[in-house]
């Protein structure tokens, strides 16, 4: 071999190396680079029209996202922690009440780790809370009450408390003869009848031992009963009434109505400091010309400042002494519910053609 041909092969074997060692293209395993791009951010408030240009006061709104390369979204409602997931569409609720500004960003992520933001700013109206249903009875199951939210007082008082205090006549049961669920009511009936050595039966339910409240409004919609001798009442105690006594207790009556004068109906506050026939008894009176006929919401706002007493959203009488202490204000502390129709008392007497008469309650509700 000459000298000239072992150059050449040496050379070609140079460049034979050359090409087979180098490459700009990366190994086949490396992962391209994935760039989101053409971000957009749709927002949606619940409600929103041309009346209610800011929702409907739900404060609720729904978030999509869209981008080309996108396989993750993020979403930051203001200085919120970030949301993220794969759908690109988030739902929020806005609980500043008010119409308040909100700025929403989004995110949009690659498979490579890569991202690009975008931000809205909205305004949101959510509508104010106004007090929260607590417990509620709407009387909607036939048959006895429900003995997880009501109890009764049973017999006439006796020993301790004959006549209940009042000189009332009736004997209190829990027959279905004098209480009863039926057609969406609860129906408290007085009767004229021999029974237990008393000449008229009722019924008295009470929420003792199973709920009380302090503080907020009850709403007690009711059709009251008729005749002479009968008292229908709405009214509370306070839970401490085993140990405090009464009037120590305090009592709010929210309703009351007797049947000798029938177009009367009366709310009433008793405390240490002015219970039964005290000079100035706190009573409020108003005038219902079909209490009987027709259905009309009784009901009680309760704050620690004040006692307002309503009869269709309608304030009749407010007790708000100037000076409140254990004498004034006992109505600091918690109170029970009572529903009662009781016959006769020791200044009125009973008509002696009465034979029966019913108070139906269509619903009981508390709020705070």
């Amino acid at each position: 071999m000459t000298r000239t041909m072992l150059y050449i092969i040496q050379i070609g074997f140079i460049m034979l190396l050359s090409c087979s060692g180098g490459s700009d293209d990366p190994p086949k395993d490396e992962p391209q680079n994935s760039i989101p791009k053409s971000l957009t951010l749709q927002i949606d408030v619940l409600g929103a029209n041309s009346s209610n240009l800011n929702g409907d006061g739900s404060g609720k709104i729904t978030c999509n996202a869209t981008a080309i390369n996108a396989v993750t979204y993020g979403f930051k409602i203001g200085s919120e922690a970030e949301v993220k997931n794969t759908t690109g569409t988030f739902n929020y609720t806005c609980t500043n009440e008010g119409l308040n500004d909100y700025v929403i960003t989004v995110f949009a992520y690659s498979s490579t780790g890569n991202a690009i933001s975008d931000f809205k700013k909205i305004k949101v109206y959510v509508a104010p809370k106004g007090p929260q249903l607590i417990w509620s009875d709407e009387f909607n199951t036939d048959g006895v009450p429900d003995a997880t939210k009501w109890g009764y007082n049973i017999g006439n008082g006796c020993p301790d408390n004959c006549g209940w205090g009042n000189g009332e006549k009736q004997y209190y049961t829990n027959r279905t003869n004098n209480v009863k669920v039926e057609n969406g009511v609860l129906k408290i009936t007085a009767k004229k009848e021999s029974y237990q050595g008393a000449e008229y039966t009722s019924a008295r339910l009470l929420t003792k031992g199973k709920f009380d409240f302090t503080y907020g409004r009850i709403d007690v919609r009711a059709k009251l009963p008729t005749g002479a001798g009968t008292w229908p009442a709405i009214w509370m105690l306070g839970a401490n009434i085993d140990t405090a006594g009464w009037p120590a207790c305090g009592e709010i009556d929210i309703m009351e109505h007797w049947g000798y004068n029938p177009t009367k109906i009366s709310s009433a506050t008793h405390t240490p400091s002015c219970s039964g026939g005290c000079a100035n008894t706190k009573v409020g009176e108003t005038t219902i010309t079909d209490y009987a006929s027709a259905f009309h919401i009784y009901s009680l706002e309760w704050t620690e400042n004040e006692l307002k007493f309503l009869i269709d959203d309608v304030v009749k009488y407010s007790y708000k002494p100037a000076v409140k202490n254990s004498s004034t204000w006992p109505f600091n502390k918690p109170q029970f519910i009572i529903l009662n129709v009781a016959m006769g008392g020791s200044w009125f007497t009973i008509d002696p053609n009465f034979t029966e008469s019913v108070m139906e309650v269509d619903y009981v509700k508390v709020y705070q």
